[in-house]
């Protein structure tokens, strides 16, 4: 656990980077706001200044990683260029990349029990993050007929899903979870898989 500490007034910040740190190494739930103080190197007491409590403290780490998701989404997505199908693809890639790079705000925001509207920080960057996976989505399904497109509520969320399962199996690199595929590889197929059955791609 790195040791940053309360060195440069942002009290609020050194308690968010220290439950970072110790969410990566316990989980969300393995850590309590004693612990967070110690590591900011604050008393025990001084947290409740800006958290109620760690749920609180859990929920402002995982509105900081939702504002981050969205941006990498963004980025990814490109505006739908230069293709609606690239772009879908891009924005799952993102979806694994964001997983490894910032495993903490990842369990803060998908493992920690936490209601998406815990408060309205948090409601707003997870609303902006779906969106992107929902606006990729929508490009792409415009090709299917209407009667039979699924809403691009549910297409976003399956392909979340399957982004989700290949996170928590294969891309931590836990014991045991080794797969001949890498992760990028499992969510390309399952994505091409799910849209062949859409008709959105040739069965080639």
């Amino acid at each position: 656990m790195s040791k940053r500490g309360y060195h440069h007034g942002n009290l609020r910040q050194a308690l968010v980077e220290a439950a970072l740190d110790l969410i990566a190494e316990k989980g969300p739930t393995g850590f309590t706001m004693a612990e967070a103080a110690k590591s900011a190197s604050v008393s025990a007491a001084a947290p409740y200044r800006h958290f109620a409590g760690r749920e609180d403290l859990i929920a402002e780490v995982a509105a900081q990683g939702y504002d981050v998701f969205a941006d990498v989404l963004e980025f990814a997505y490109n505006g739908g260029q230069p293709s609606p199908l690239a772009a879908f693809e891009a924005v799952g890639r993102a979806y694994l990349a964001f997983a490894r790079k910032y495993p903490g705000h990842y369990m803060a925001m998908f493992e920690s029990g936490i209601s998406p509207r815990q408060t309205p920080a948090l409601a707003q960057a997870s609303t902006r993050a779906n969106a992107v996976l929902s606006t990729a989505a929508d490009a792409l399904s415009q090709r299917i007929p209407a009667d039979r497109r699924p809403p691009a509520a549910m297409f976003s969320a399956h392909i979340s899903a399957m982004s989700h399962g290949i996170v928590e199996l294969y891309t931590r690199g836990k014991p045991g979870t080794r797969s001949p595929f890498t992760p990028e590889e499992l969510l390309e197929a399952g994505i091409g898989i799910y849209l062949r059955g859409l008709g959105l791609i040739s069965g080639d």
